[in-house]
C-alpha cells in the first residue's frame, strides 16, 4: 500500500468514525424531540392546516416582498430535496436497514413537516431585504435575530457546516455521482469503453461525458443566481415529479398483488428487523432506524436548515403562510416520491440482490418491475435521476452561497470564487468512491442540523405565538 492509498484509507475510516458518531441516538432522539415539540406547539399543524398548505402552495401573493414567488420558493427548495435522495437514500437505506426503514422515514418525515413549517415561518420573520430588493434569510438569521447576538457563533457555524456540507456533499459530488453511475449503467454497463484509470479505478466515457456536459450546464443557470435557479426550477421539478410519480404508479399498478405484502414487510421489519446485511435482530432495528431516519433527513431535508434559505427569498408577507408552503416540501418529497421508490424497490426483490448497490438497485426494481419492457424502466431512472440531481445541485448551490456570503459578511468576491469551486467539484465527482461520498455527505448533513435544532427548540415559543394569530385571523 501506497502512501496516498495509506492517507486515503485513514481519512475513510475517520469519515465512518465521524459519520457513526454524529447520526448515532443523541441527534436522531433530537430530531424526533424538535418535531414533536414543533408539532405540539404549532397545534398538530401537519395534518389539520395540510389541506390549506396544498392550497396556499399554488396561490401566489401578489403584493408581497421577496425576490421570488412562493411557488418558486418551493420550487427551488424542492430542486434541492428532490435529488439522489430520492432513488440513490431509499435504495441505500433499504438495502442495509431493510425495508422496515421506509417506515422510520415516514415517522422522520411526519414530524419533519411541523419541523419545516417551523423553518419557512422563522425565515421570513427574521429575514433582511436590502434596499436594491436582495433578501438574505435562513437559519444563521432567525439565530442571529432570534435568539440574540451573542448566540451569533451559532450562526456563523452553521453557515460554515452549511458551506462545507453543499461543495463536499449534498449539493455536489453524491448528485453528480449518482447521475454518472446511472448513465453508465444505461450505456455501458460492462465498462466496454475506458477513458482513463487510476490505480485499480476505472472510468468510461459514460462517465466522463457526464460529468463535463452537467458542469457545464450548472454554470450556466448557478451565474444568473437566485432568479435563473427558481425559474428553471420551476419548470423541471414539477414535471420530472409527476413523471417519476407515473412511471412508479405503472409499476405498482402491474404488481398490484405485491403491494400489500410489502407493507406487512415494511411495519414488521421496522421494529423486528430484516436486512440483507444480516446480524442479530436488535443491530438491525437500530440500522433500520438509523438508515431510515438519515437517509430521509438527506432527503427532505427538515431539520437541517437548507430549506428555508429558500423560503426566505419568497414573495410574501405572512411568515405562517410561507411556513405552510414550505411544509409541503416534507409531503411531497417523502411521503410521496422517496414511498413509491421505497414500494418498486421492495415488491421488485431488488433490495437484497447480490452486488447492487446505489442506483443500481433502483434501476434494476425498475426494469423487473415494467416487465413488459425493462430497459425502458432503466432508462425512466436514468432520466428521473439526471434531473433531480441536476435541479438539486442548483438548488443546493444557493443555500450554500447564502451560508458563504453570511459568512464573510457580504463579501461577493469570495462567493463568486465559491461558485467555481462549486463547478470544479461537479466536474470532479464521479470519479471519487461512492461510499466514502455519501458517509460524508451524512456525517456533514448532520453537523449542520444541530446549531439549527437548537434555534428551533430555543424559538418554539415564537413559532407557537405566530401560529395563533395568524389561524385566530384567518380561520376560515
Amino acid at each position: 500500500m501506497n502512501v496516498l492509498e495509506l492517507i486515503g484509507k485513514k481519512a475513510a475510516d475517520f469519515i465512518n468514525v465521524a459519520d457513526a458518531w454524529i447520526w448515532d441516538w443523541p441527534l436522531m432522539v433530537l430530531i424526533f424531540a424538535t418535531g414533536i415539540l414543533l408539532t405540539c406547539r404549532s397545534g398538530l399543524v401537519q395534518v389539520i392546516r395540510l389541506p390549506r398548505a396544498l392550497r396556499y402552495m399554488f396561490q401566489n401573493e401578489q403584493d408581497g416582498e421577496g425576490e421570488v414567488t412562493s411557488f418558486g420558493a418551493l420550487c427551488t427548495a424542492l430542486s434541492a430535496t428532490i435529488g439522489t435522495g430520492n432513488i440513490v437514500g431509499v435504495a441505500t437505506a433499504i438495502c442495509l436497514g431493510g425495508p422496515g426503514a421506509l417506515f422510520w422515514m415516514w415517522l422522520a418525515a411526519f414530524f419533519g413537516m411541523a419541523t419545516k413549517y417551523a423553518e419557512g415561518l422563522l425565515a421570513i420573520k427574521y429575514r433582511t431585504i436590502e434596499p436594491n430588493g436582495h433578501v438574505l434569510g435562513g437559519p444563521f438569521y432567525y439565530i442571529e435575530r432570534g435568539m440574540g447576538k451573542n448566540w451569533r457563533w451559532l450562526a456563523k457555524l452553521f453557515a460554515f457546516f452549511g458551506a462545507s456540507a453543499g461543495v463536499l456533499g449534498i449539493g455536489t459530488v453524491t448528485q453528480i455521482n449518482g447521475v454518472a453511475g446511472a448513465v453508465e449503467a444505461l450505456f455501458d454497463p460492462t465498462k466496454a469503453h475506458i477513458a482513463f484509470s487510476i490505480g485499480d479505478m476505472h472510468y468510461t466515457w459514460a462517465t466522463v461525458c457526464t460529468a463535463v456536459i452537467v458542469s457545464f450546464l450548472v454554470a450556466l443557470v448557478i451565474i444568473g443566481g437566485i432568479k435563473r435557479i427558481a425559474s428553471v426550477a420551476q419548470v423541471i421539478v414539477p414535471f420530472m415529479a409527476v413523471f417519476y410519480i407515473v412511471v412508479c404508479l405503472i409499476i405498482l399498478i402491474c404488481n398490484a398483488s405485491a403491494i400489500i405484502p410489502a407493507f406487512k414487510l415494511i411495519f414488521g421489519s421496522a421494529f423486528t428487523g430484516t436486512a440483507a446485511v444480516g446480524g442479530f435482530a436488535g443491530s438491525i432495528v437500530k440500522e433500520a432506524i438509523s438508515r431510515g431516519v438519515g437517509r430521509g433527513i438527506f432527503s427532505n431535508e427538515a431539520g437541517l436548515g437548507s430549506a428555508p434559505i429558500a423560503a426566505a427569498a419568497a414573495s410574501t408577507k405572512s411568515c405562517v403562510r410561507q411556513g405552510l408552503v414550505s411544509m409541503t416540501g416534507v409531503f411531497i418529497d417523502t411521503l410521496i416520491i422517496c414511498t413509491m421508490t421505497g414500494l418498486t424497490i421492495i415488491i421488485s426483490d431488488a433490495w437484497f440482490q447480490e452486488g447492487l448497490e446505489g442506483v443500481a438497485v433502483t434501476s434494476y426494481a425498475f426494469g423487473r418491475g415494467m416487465t413488459i419492457a425493462p430497459f425502458v424502466g432503466q432508462l425512466c431512472v436514468t432520466l428521473s435521476l439526471m434531473f433531480f440531481a441536476f435541479t438539486t445541485i442548483l438548488g443546493w448551490d444557493y443555500y450554500a452561497e447564502r451560508c458563504v456570503e453570511y459568512l464573510t459578511n457580504g463579501n461577493m468576491a469570495v462567493v463568486k470564487v465559491y461558485r467555481y469551486l462549486w463547478i470544479l467539484a461537479v466536474l470532479v465527482g464521479p470519479f471519487l468512491a461512492l461510499d466514502i461520498v455519501w458517509t460524508l455527505a451524512d456525517a456533514l448533513n448532520g453537523l449542520m442540523a444541530f446549531p439549527n435544532l437548537v434555534a428551533l427548540v430555543a424559538l418554539s415559543g415564537v413559532v407557537a405565538r405566530e401560529t395563533a394569530d395568524y389561524f385566530a385571523k384567518h380561520n376560515h
